[in-house]
């Protein structure tokens, strides 16, 4: 049976096209922007084509994101949440602890051994620490989004943003600029900053139980990584695409 999962999101939408046989056949990724329901649609295409599969070839879809009603066309609807749980599992059925920060929220969930939600929290009222949050700060300092994570890298000084929501660290790093303090310090301080949140989240779910799996865009930033890395003590593991992980949750689930 061929399957797809789409994961509709506030910013970027992906599906993932399965084989029961042959595992991932194809993905695509496509920002969402003003219309869900064409992104969806979309995404779907591409994925197809990239899998080499007609439409009328994918037998069940499911869909999930914060847009996944507006998919008239899935044969059911799930939760983020559930979906990365089921995603990591079939990825890496070790893990126990998963971190997701994607483009306007951020969840961490604790599973059992067969994926299972035993627990989760997410900052679902805030953009802080999410992608949105990188974008604006990207802006505020001209720098290039996906170059944000590298520069970082280069810090020689500490500095500290006290606050996390996107209006006042966005102040903060515009006054950080005009003290004459380098970029690549200011962008390590926003880093900082979305681990120090995501820490609080995880100390709600209890222990943070290895393997620690990151998924979401924001786990393509090395910078967040390595932040976080370093104040959990423990490496964390992400997908070759961690973008496409709730997706892939999604298709898996059709099965069941």
């Amino acid at each position: 049976m061929v399957a797809a999962g789409i994961d509709i999101g506030s910013l970027s939408t992906e599906t993932v096209i399965f084989d029961n046989e042959k595992g991932i056949r194809g993905y695509s990724i496509v920002l969402t922007g003003g219309s869900s329901r064409e992104a969806a649609q979309r995404s779907l295409q591409e994925a197809a084509a990239s899998a080499h599969v007609a439409r009328d070839q994918i037998e069940r879809i499911v869909s999930t994101g914060c847009g996944r009603e507006i998919a008239e066309f899935a044969d059911r609807k799930v939760t983020e949440i559930t979906c990365i749980a089921k995603g990591v599992n079939h990825l890496f059925p070790q893990s126990r602890t998963i971190i997701d920060i994607g483009g306007q929220d951020t969840k961490v969930i604790r599973v059992d051994e067969k994926g299972r939600v035993l627990e989760f929290d997410m900052n679902d009222k805030c953009a802080a620490g999410t992608g949105r949050f990188l974008e604006v700060m990207a802006r505020a300092l001209a720098v290039e989004l996906d170059e944000m994570g590298e520069r970082s890298l280069r810090h020689t000084h500490d500095l500290q943003i006290s606050s996390i929501c996107t209006v006042f660290a966005e102040s903060e790093v515009v006054s950080l600029v005009s003290e004459g303090q380098q970029v690549e310090d200011i962008l390590r301080a926003i880093h900082n900053a979305i681990a120090d949140r995501t820490l609080g989240l995880l100390e709600r779910i209890g222990e943070v139980a290895p393997l620690v799996v990151m998924t979401g865009g924001v786990a393509k930033n090395i910078g967040v990584v390595k932040c976080l890395e370093e104040k959990l003590g423990t490496p964390l593991t992400i997908y070759t695409e961690p973008q496409i992980v709730g997706a892939l949750g999604a298709a898996l689930l059709s099965f069941e």
